[in-house]
């Protein structure tokens, strides 16, 4: 039949778990927190200024591209966008700002670790903070270095250098070897002795002593560093507009750096749209004294025969188709250079450019039928029409390049680019990391769970035992009594231990309401019944180890029996680190080995507890031998005596799988007892115990669980939390 309750989560147990463990996770949780807040207040700040740029579409419906407007929106963004933000991220652009920024050299005070730029940061004064701890070569606050320019070889390049400043403005350099380079003073430029390194510091001010940390990298490095603080989207899908943003530990310099990318953007493209202008009005310069030549060519060509023809008037038909002819070739002209562009994007066979070729056959058609009308004419005619029509198209077209190079003269000079900043640089008055709150949430949470993790892998790797019912399933025996774990009782061992203790001390007297008291009283009964069938009237108490509480167990356990009318003996059988008597004021000579040797007689070590029926055999002398000595027959002997004066004694003995002295008393008793402490044996070290009995021919009768966590159980669900309580008061 299956067993639903394996299946059931007790949350009773979960709660018990986490009580039983509840200074390890708060130990734990706040060892997280204060390391989350150690973390906060050494992390350097950092800043982030943001900008806004609007870049014009820069689409026009040219040819076909006209067609496509209305689809646009499904093909996706603009291209434009796109390549302006890898514009702004390009070496061009980065690059120019690290030159005029000085960015490829890099220079800092040397702080102290961990928490020394820290320290740094929160100090307000004027001067240089006096160094903590007499550590002089580092920065405490208030050092400032300004290096305009640093040169040094190729092989240094990238590698740390260091700065010592040193009295009355002047500073000594050193390289990754500590190996001086160069000597100078601020305000002054200095070169090392072979020239290869130089250095200009406009500012220094620093403790002498002070060390500065300085590096010339390349303008690779530095335009990668750049970049990798740098972002750049854009703000809205299709809006054109894009958002940049720099971040950086120096909030002047986040801003300065922001503005001057922005900067040499804006100019790069004002730049560009320059160029474009310049090139195309060179172009059309370089075309302009060859159209001054043709037209002044065909002006002298038709002045020419006039002189010698005479004046030679134009009718008014051959003055019509004149015109006719100037106009067809202005359209052919045109119509031409709009076919030479279209072929630029598109083949032969394009739509539009079969459009163009069309329309050229149709002027071209219409051109030689002017033609024909003008073979019509008379010689003299024709050939006064051809010098004027070249004289005219000559004139047309040179007029047209003249006002389309004045155009461009009057754009270049107006020129603005298509790219505008919207926001200038600003930078957040706050910094956008680290964000202390929610570190110390974060560490908070962190730390509570990898407590509870330690706590479930603790519980996994513990097979110990925690419950009585446990021993009984798994050992087949039972368990006479389940003693609680006493606060009261810690308290008096402790006194014991100082040496402080007297008869009070004893739990059974200080406190016989408490919990344990009463588990204790179950087991005289449990224990009255156990030696009924027994040939003697001894009872042996041990555990599988130490520090179980056996010596707990025997005391008190005697104390109750004699204040139920009982009869009692209690022999310390610990003959190696027997301290009952401790408990009972009394001293440890004239005890059990002194009885085996034949010192000391029966009236001798029998001695008395304060108790009434409750008498005390100590271990007396500590022997070299105590297993050979309670092999000894008189010891046999001195359990017979004692069992006769009394009507209980109990035999305190040393753990079972430690020594061998328990199986040997075992042999002498009528029943043994093995004390278990909740929480501390395997299930495999108590069979061991049983075993190691058996292998003496000793039945062990059964368990007293010792330890019990009442608090514990308290919050467990069903018959394992349950511990009945049932006291009278007055």
């Amino acid at each position: 039949m299956r067993d639903d309750k394996d299946d059931f989560i007790n949350l009773g147990e979960i709660i018990a778990v986490l009580l039983e463990y509840k200074w390890l996770i708060l130990a734990v949780t706040f060892l997280a927190v204060f390391i989350g807040a150690v973390t906060a207040f050494v992390s350097t700040p950092i800043y982030r200024a943001d900008a806004l740029v609007q870049v014009e579409d820069k689409k026009s419906a040219k040819g076909g591209l006209a067609a496509l407007r209305d689809v646009e929106a499904v093909l996706g963004d603009a291209t434009s966008v796109a390549a302006e933000l890898e514009i702004l991220r390009s070496r061009m652009i980065l690059g120019r700002v690290v030159d005029r920024l000085n960015l490829s050299i890099r220079a800092n005070p040397d702080y102290f670790p961990v928490f020394g730029r820290a320290l740094a940061r929160r100090y307000n004064g004027d001067e240089p903070a006096a160094p903590f701890l007499g550590l002089g070569s580092y920065a405490w606050g208030g050092e400032r270095i300004d290096v305009q320019s640093l040169e040094v070889p190729s092989y240094l390049q990238g590698l740390p250098l260091t700065l010592i400043a040193g009295d009355n403005n002047t500073f000594t350099l050193y390289d990754d070897q500590d190996m001086r380079l160069l000597e100078g003073s601020v305000g002054q430029a200095a070169a090392s002795a072979d020239g290869k390194a130089t250095i200009f510091i406009a500012e220094l001010v620093a403790r002498p002593g002070t060390r500065f940390n300085l590096a010339r990298v390349g303008q690779t490095q530095a335009i990668a560093a750049l970049r990798d603080n740098l972002e750049v989207r854009e703000r809205a899908r299709q809006s054109n507009v894009i958002e940049a943003a720099y971040s950086g530990v120096d909030r002047a310099q986040v801003e300065a750096v922001l503005n001057e990318i922005l900067n040499a953007y804006v100019r790069q493209n004002v730049e560009y749209r320059s160029a474009e202008a310049e090139a195309t009005l060179g172009f059309l310069e370089s075309q302009l004294p060859e159209l001054k030549g043709q037209l002044d060519n065909a002006e002298a060509a038709y002045n020419e025969y006039r002189q010698n023809r005479g004046s030679v008037d134009l009718t008014i038909e051959t003055q019509s188709v004149l015109g006719s002819i100037v106009k067809v070739d202005n359209d052919i002209v045109v119509l031409q250079q709009k076919r030479d562009e279209l072929r630029q994007r598109f083949t032969a066979e394009h739509p539009q450019v079969k459009a163009i070729d069309s329309q050229l056959g149709r002027l071209n058609a219409v051109r030689g039928t002017l033609d024909k009308d003008v073979n019509r004419l008379p010689d003299t005619q024709q050939t006064a029409l051809r010098l004027r029509r070249d004289v005219e198209v000559a004139t047309a077209l040179y007029t047209n390049l003249l006002n389309s190079a004045q155009q461009l003269r009057v754009a270049r000079a107006g020129t603005v680019g298509d790219v505008r900043v919207i926001d200038a640089a600003a930078t957040a008055p706050l910094p956008v990391a680290p964000r202390k709150a929610l570190i110390l949430l974060l560490s908070g949470v962190l730390g509570v769970l990898g407590a509870l993790g330690l706590v479930w892998a603790i519980r996994s790797l513990r097979v110990v035992v925690e419950d009585p019912q446990t021993i009984e399933r798994e050992l087949s025996l039972p368990v006479y009594a389940t003693v609680p774990a006493s606060k009261e009782e810690a308290v008096l061992s402790r006194a014991i231990a100082r040496g402080k203790a007297d008869k009070s001390q004893l739990l059974a007297l200080a406190n016989p309401d408490d919990d344990a008291m009463e588990s204790l009283r179950s087991l005289r009964t449990t224990l009255h019944f156990a030696l009924l069938g027994a040939e003697k009237g001894s009872v042996l108490i041990t555990g599988p180890a130490p520090g179980v509480g056996k010596s707990f167990i025997s005391k008190n356990l005697g104390a109750v029996l004699a204040q139920a009318g009982k009869r009692v003996m209690l022999v310390d059988g610990d003959l190696r680190k027997g301290h009952i008597n401790k408990a009972f004021g009394v001293q440890r000579g004239m005890g059990v080995s002194d009885y085996i040797m034949g010192v000391a007689g029966l009236e001798q070590i029998v001695k008395p507890t304060g108790i009434d029926n409750f008498a005390l055999v100590t271990t007396g002398q500590i022997p070299p031998n105590p297993s050979e000595l309670l092999m000894h027959p008189r010891f046999a002997e001195l359990l017979a005596a004692l069992e006769k004066q009394c009507d209980v004694l109990i035999i305190d003995a040393p753990p079972v799988l430690a020594v061998s002295d328990a199986a040997i008393i075992g042999r002498q008793v009528g029943a043994t007892l093995l004390v278990a402490r909740a929480g501390r044996h395997p299930v495999r070290e108590l069979e061991q115990a049983i075993k190691r009995f058996d292998q003496a021919g000793v039945e062990v009768k059964g368990f007293v669980f010792n330890g019990f966590d009442l608090t514990r159980q308290r919050h467990r669900f069903g018959y394992e939390g349950y511990h009945y309580q049932y006291k009278y008061k007055a």
